[in-house]
Formats: C-alpha cells, structure tokens, sequence
C-alpha cells in the first residue's frame, strides 16, 4: 500500500473500543457545531493541509448513513439521512477521523461509510455522478474492515490513474453479506472503467472468480422506481 499512509498511521489506529463509536459521534457534533458557526459567520472556512503536513490531491468527505430496511426512501429522505462527519486535506487530517472511525466489520444493521472527494455528495443524482456509475464487489461477513482499508487508502494515494474520474467509495454493511463499491463520473469511458476494474482486483487482492459487477447510476434509479413501484422519483 501508498507508503506515505503507512508509515504515518497512528500507533493506535488498530484500536477499535466501545468508546469509538460516541468519539465519532462527538466528532460529527463537534463538525456540525463548527460549520454551523462558520456558515453563520459568514462563508465556510476552507479546509487545507497544516504545516508539514503531506497534502493529497484532493480533498475528501467521510459521511455516514444508518436506515431501517425495507422502509421506502425517497431522494429527500435520503439525502437527510446523511451524515457528513468530516472533510480533510492531508494524509495526517485523514488519519485523524480514520483512527477513531468504527471500523465497517464492527457496525450493525444497514449502515453505510461514504468516502467522496469534497464537494460531490453520495448520490446518484449529484451533477459528478448522475453520468456516471459504480463497480460493486459482494464479500462474505468477515472481510469487509480490510477491503474497505485498502480501497480507500489505493482511492487516496491515487493508483486507479484515471485522472479526475473517480467520485468516491461506499462500504455498505447488511445482514447478510457486506458491499463495497467505487464511483466514477462517466460510465460510457469503457477504458477507464476496465482500468478500475483490474486496479480493484490488484488493491484488493481478489481471486480471479471473484465477481464484480459495474452499475450505471441510472440503472440504480429505474431499478429502485421499478422495485418500489414508482412511488418515490428515487431513493436507494
């Protein structure tokens, strides 16, 4: 994996108590508490890698989503549901919220981890999105915490090289099985989408049978108003 990641990980990164879920529950409030202030203040306050710290190409947004299955979720709904816990700029600031972050192996019920560049939001409708689509991987209980480690850290240290085509990451944690999933703008870029898919396999280290399926964004919705019967414009 990215060496820089590596040799500045925090010695207690591998540390996952009862206490990190109300840590990231703090931060988040601590986050709303602070943007709400800078918004009302005036324009929010870019955020940018500190002093010596090592600064990624772009910036990114860890967000969280929790919902009961098997509830209809309209697009609205959705999007409130949301949780944005936090954004940062350098290797050091991501290992900050990571370190202290519920690992996806250890969440319960039908929760969700979204990593997205700063600015685009974890939907399909969102204008970096809406043409675009998504590599999904299905693994068995028990693998998603590392896939998810090696994935985003391979989305941050910039190895799929397709330019600025990649929107972000999902982890999805269900009952049954967990998923992960990458996203990127144009789903019609047939080279680009191979070149995610071989990267994936080699980040992740999956057998040759592992199955992967690649889903246009505008699949998902006519999926989900065809399942849902047309009740809501879209959901997930």
């Amino acid at each position: 994996m990215n060496n820089k990641f590596d040799a500045l990980k925090d010695d207690d990164s591998g540390d996952h108590d009862q206490n990190e879920e109300n840590s990231t529950q703090k931060d988040g409030e601590k986050e709303k508490t602070d943007r709400d202030k800078s918004q009302s203040g005036g324009k929010r306050k870019a955020v940018v890698p500190g002093p010596a710290e090592h600064p990624l190409q772009y910036n990114y947004t860890f967000w969280y989503s929790r919902r009961t299955p098997g509830r209809p979720t309209s697009s609205q709904s959705y999007e409130q549901n949301i949780k944005q816990i936090g954004t940062f700029a350098s290797v050091e600031q991501f290992w900050k919220f990571y370190s202290h972050m519920v690992r996806p192996g250890d969440l319960t019920g039908h929760s969700d981890f979204h990593l997205f560049k700063e600015g685009i939001k974890p939907m399909w409708e969102d204008d970096a999105n809406k043409n675009g689509g998504k590599w999904i991987i299905r693994l068995r209980k028990g693998l998603a915490s590392r896939c998810w480690e090696n994935l985003i850290l391979a989305m941050l240290g910039e190895q799929f090289m397709v330019g600025e085509e990649i929107c972000g990451a999902v982890v999805s944690v269900r009952f049954q099985e967990d998923i992960i999933s990458i996203w990127n703008k144009t789903a019609s870029d047939q080279a680009t989408t191979a070149r995610i898919r071989d990267t994936l396999r080699r980040v992740l280290n999956l057998p040759p049978n592992t199955i992967m399926e690649y889903k246009t964004h505008t699949d998902s919705i006519k999926a989900w108003e065809e399942f849902h019967g047309l009740v809501n414009s879209s959901g997930r």
